[in-house]
């Protein structure tokens, strides 16, 4: 399996001048256009908040099983919580993984789009009361990081530099933490199968040293190991949606570890509004002429309301909450 060679952007570049800082919104927009995928230093975020974070992974997923499953998934018809090894499928297939998600702290809403269903509280540990401080510097941190990107690709593309914070809205994180336990199995097993993000951008945290995530390049499956210091970033299906396609959305996926190992990783989902809908950016004419359109898939269609895209995502991802909570909507179009 070949390693893919993915272009290594430094995010400091953006407070050491005009020059410098033009280079990176330079390879920024290139390497979302090419392979929509990117590894990024330079974010300021600590080594110690790291460490912590990644501690509190590893105490959350060794509390006994009935700590974690008192706040499983199936108690939140808002898809919060704890998702044992088994209960979250990709394509409909299901996932060898453990995780919990973590969204906005908000009161439920009543009526409106079938996607407000996805608006409430998260469901937290007793067990590891530390959590939820931890998380909630994490997503302090990684949103401040996301909305530096934003504005970069906005500037790239021919916007003005406010173009994301306009249409945003109040932003839809999600965050999760997630554990890929080691399997004996002689095959590569599917620890997230295929799939392309529904939003706008992920920030991922891999575990140092811990491989297993890989990217589709024309037609082939090719890995794209953990740099020291550096987070996964890729885009999601959004905002190739507003450029017309000229930003590209692609497939990865998580091959198991082997057994005795194991994987932790966080990936945070910088998301619109629910009941936001990005318009499409008005590309400089020599962009727009390699702007190819948005990719077509009548199995996965996508939406420009991202309520829309979110909401399709979490019904076939679980279908265990989706038919205790919201059956009038399985086999529904979105």
């Amino acid at each position: 399996m070949a390693e893919l060679s993915l272009p290594i952007l430094d995010l400091s570049q953006l407070d050491e001048g005009p020059d410098a800082a033009s280079r990176f919104r330079d390879e920024l927009r290139a390497a979302t256009h090419d392979v929509g995928f990117f590894y990024l230093t330079g974010t300021g975020i600590s080594p110690e908040l790291e460490a912590r974070l990644h501690r509190a992974a590893l105490d959350f997923f060794a509390l006994p099983e009935p700590d974690k499953l008192a706040i499983e998934n199936v108690n939140s018809p808002h898809f919060r919580g704890y998702t044992r090894v088994g209960g979250e499928r990709t394509q409909g297939k299901v996932d060898w993984r453990e995780q919990i998600d973590i969204g906005p702290e908000r009161e439920p809403v009543d009526g409106g789009p079938a996607f407000n269903r996805l608006i409430g509280p998260n469901l937290w540990p007793a067990a590891q009361p530390e959590l939820r401080e931890i998380v909630a510097e994490w997503h302090a941190t990684l949103s401040d990081v996301a909305r530096r990107l934003l504005r970069a690709w906005a500037e790239t593309l021919g916007a003005e530099a406010s173009y994301f914070d306009e249409h945003f809205g109040e932003p839809s994180t999600l965050i999760k933490i997630v554990r890929y336990p080691g399997t004996d199995e002689p095959e590569p097993q599917q620890g997230v199968g295929a799939h392309k993000d529904s939003g706008v951008l992920t920030l991922l945290w891999v575990e140092p040293g811990k491989g297993g995530l890989q990217v589709e390049r024309d037609g082939e499956w090719v890995d794209a190991p953990p740099v020291p210091g550096a987070f996964v970033v890729n885009i999601g299906e959004l905002l190739e949606y507003a450029t017309g396609g000229y930003l590209k959305a692609t497939n990865h996926r998580v091959i198991s570890p082997r057994a005795p190992e194991e994987r932790i990783s966080i990936p945070f989902f910088f998301n619109p509004a629910l009941d936001q809908r990005l318009p499409l950016i008005e590309l400089p004419e020599d962009l727009a002429a390699d702007a190819t359109g948005v990719t077509k898939d009548p199995d996965n269609p996508i939406h420009s309301l991202y309520g829309e895209n979110a909401l399709k995502s979490r019904l076939r991802a679980h279908p265990d909450v989706a038919s205790i909570y919201h059956a009038d909507l399985v086999g529904v179009p979105v």
